[in-house]
């Protein structure tokens, strides 16, 4: 049986204890003598947010999937535990054997959002591991990233020994062969990271130096080993219908940000929109088949028995197959009184049809994202939708039975002026009139609601629009109040309510999302002065932030506001995810125009992921072939 790491007392002080002991269904347990590696697989927030993260799951699943590797997972405690070890000198522990981290092989973490980068220090300061890479020795874990923000991985780079790029199906087992090879024939630390960068995909940072212009910007990257690769490439799984993925979810014991079944559908997206990360990010777009997608839907049904099932994907509407799953879900999902959570569908005939069949008899909002208030801003960003398709969805929407509807916009994007942001408003007030121009008035039971939230935008890398300057705080807020106006100016404003995002954490993300190697000092002094949990408002302070910035002498506008030449190299420069970056620098020459791109059904525009030799690229070829090949 199984010794908890947390006596009952102090289960009992804090706040959630089942968030750390551990025993949740489909957790899987071996005996550490059987095993050759052991890894920690981590989540740098609470246990509510990390137990919902697809990819953790797979990556849980793959390991255990394997007899001579055990992983667990570890989860950054709540302030309450976070205290409470620290004043007893706990050390972290793992939820499935309750074992300190510390005596792990590889402690992965999980690099989901800018703003958790100083939880990454509490997990290994927690765990008793060094914070920065230079200061481990042969018996310390090798500290390994992976995930959305290690496509710019300079920010942290002190603090990882190495960083997966790209999909983690791929190269896992090719890297953990080599460890225990290293590891039977009593080599260093040092000799498996020699070999590890050598490895397609794994980026050691130790074994590279950034040099830098006298304006702050980098002149140059030095290779500090000889062996170590001059760029590297994204790794791809490109047989989604032939790899791994958990039939056998965990379920945890207490509710989480997202108690479902997520069914991930595809990975990519066809419509290239030039604020998007993620857009550029997992291209290819690759398919699962709707066959395995039934199987595994019902294996995962069977083996959680929860009550709610989801559709992941960055664009659901675009799945190719999707008509054909949705009917065999409903029929599936009604049977077993098992609800369909349907999201990134584009709000046409089809999606509302469906939607009306999932759905609870009183209906939930439906959600728009057209970004920008006007067409010439939705074409600078290549959004691909015009107001007459909103329109024409709101009233197919109205007819449908829904009364409310939420509307998401960016603002401070570049090119945009004042017009652009009132034109917020006035979309809003279209969609409220479309309400009353198709619905008789002896069938408005309900009133309609709009809701207009804007988000402030951040130029994230390999983004066409990563060459575009950001806004400052102070121009985010007056254009908030802007966007206020033009929506109080409205014949139907008291049919719409505006929400914005808050300015300081965007501002703070963008430093972070587009940094270089120099801000790893700003992280670390951050964090020794005690704080953590900067994606949660009540714990984050930017004056903290800005207080370090003076005194180490970073200029975060640097970082921020100022527009790049096409020429700058950036920090991810050596990093290859496929797209080019003559391709994204041609698509923010197009939108300095206002110039549209088809999106890849339509037409093939050479960004580059052809070189993954396959997906959406060979089945949608040009008749010449393509710039991409």
């Amino acid at each position: 049986m199984r010794k908890l790491a947390l006596s009952d007392d102090i289960l009992l002080s804090i706040e959630t204890p089942a968030r750390y002991i551990g025993g949740e269904i489909n957790s899987c347990i071996k005996d550490p003598a059987e095993v050759d590696v052991r890894f920690a697989m981590c989540f740098p927030d609470v246990y509510d947010i990390g137990m919902c993260h697809l990819g953790i799951q797979i990556l849980y699943d793959m390991f255990n999937s394997w007899s001579d590797v055990w992983c667990e997972r570890v989860y950054s405690p709540w302030p309450d535990l976070d205290a409470v070890m620290r004043s007893k000198e706990i050390p972290l522990f793992a939820l499935e054997s309750q074992d300190p981290i510390r005596n792990f092989d590889f402690l992965g973490i999980t690099l989901q959002y800018e703003m958790c980068y100083t939880n990454i220090l509490q997990i290994l300061d927690l765990g008793g591991v060094p914070l920065l890479s230079e200061d481990r020795g042969d018996d310390d874990p090798i500290v390994i990233g992976g995930g959305p923000c290690s496509y710019n991985p300079e920010p942290i780079a002190d603090f990882f020994d190495i960083f997966y790029i790209g999909e983690g199906e791929t190269r896992y087992r090719e890297l953990l062969d080599a460890y225990k090879d290293c590891k039977a024939n009593g080599f260093s630390r040092l000799e498996f990271l020699k070999r590890a960068c050598r490895i397609p995909g794994m980026y050691v940072p130790r074994f590279y130096e950034e040099r830098y212009n006298e304006d702050g910007t980098i002149k140059e990257r030095i290779k500090l080993y000889d062996d170590a690769p001059d760029t590297i490439r994204k790794e791809v799984e490109m047989n989604l219908s032939d790899t791994f993925y958990p039939t056998k979810p965990l379920v945890p014991f207490i509710q989480t940000a997202q108690d479902r079944v997520t069914l991930e559908i595809q990975r990519g997206c066809i419509r290239g929109c030039r604020f998007c990360q993620a857009g550029q990010l997992y291209r290819p777009v690759r398919e699962r088949t709707v066959e395995y997608l039934k199987s595994i839907a019902l294996e995962m049904l069977d083996s959680t028995g929860l009550e709610e099932l989801t559709l992941s994907s960055l664009s659901s509407s675009d799945y190719s197959g999707l008509e054909e799953l949705i009917e065999f879900l409903i029929d599936e999902c009604n049977r077993r009184h098992v609800n369909i959570s349907l999201p990134s569908l584009r709000i046409d005939a089809f999606s509302l049809d469906v939607m009306s069949k999932v759905q609870d008899v009183r209906k939930s909002s439906l959600t728009f994202a057209p970004e920008a208030g006007t067409q010439r801003m939705r074409d600078i960003i290549n959004k691909g939708l015009t107001e007459e398709v909103i329109l024409r969805g709101a009233a197919e929407a109205f007819h449908g039975g829904w009364r409310r509807v939420k509307l998401y916009f960016m603002l401070g994007l570049p090119f945009e002026t004042d017009e652009d942001i009132e034109g917020i408003g006035a979309l809003c007030n279209n969609v409220a009139m479309t309400f009353f121009d198709e619905i008789p008035k002896e069938e408005r039971r309900e009133p309609v609601q709009i809701v207009a939230s804007t988000s402030f935008f951040i130029p994230k890398p390999f983004t066409p629009l990563q060459w575009a300057p950001m806004g400052t705080k102070e121009e985010f807020v007056r254009k908030a109040h802007v966007c206020l106006q033009g929506i109080h100016s409205q014949l139907n404003q008291k049919r719409i309510k505006y929400n914005w995002h808050d300015t300081d954490t965007s501002e703070l993300e963008g430093v972070l999302a587009r940094g270089d190697r120099r801000l790893c000092r700003l992280i670390l002094e951050v964090y020794k002065r005690g704080h953590i949990f900067d994606a949660w408002t009540e714990y984050f302070d930017y004056q903290a932030w800005l207080d370090v910035m003076d005194e180490l002498g970073i200029d975060k506008d640097f970082y921020t506001t100022r527009e790049r030449s096409d020429d700058e190299i950036f920090p991810w420069d050596f990093l290859d995810i496929g797209v080019t970056k003559r391709f994204l620098l041609r698509e923010w020459h197009n939108a300095q125009k206002g110039v549209t791109t088809p999106n890849c059904r339509d037409a093939c525009s050479g960004c580059g992921a052809a070189v993954f030799g396959g997906g959406i690229c060979f089945t949608h070829l040009p008749p010449d072939g393509g710039e991409c090949l």
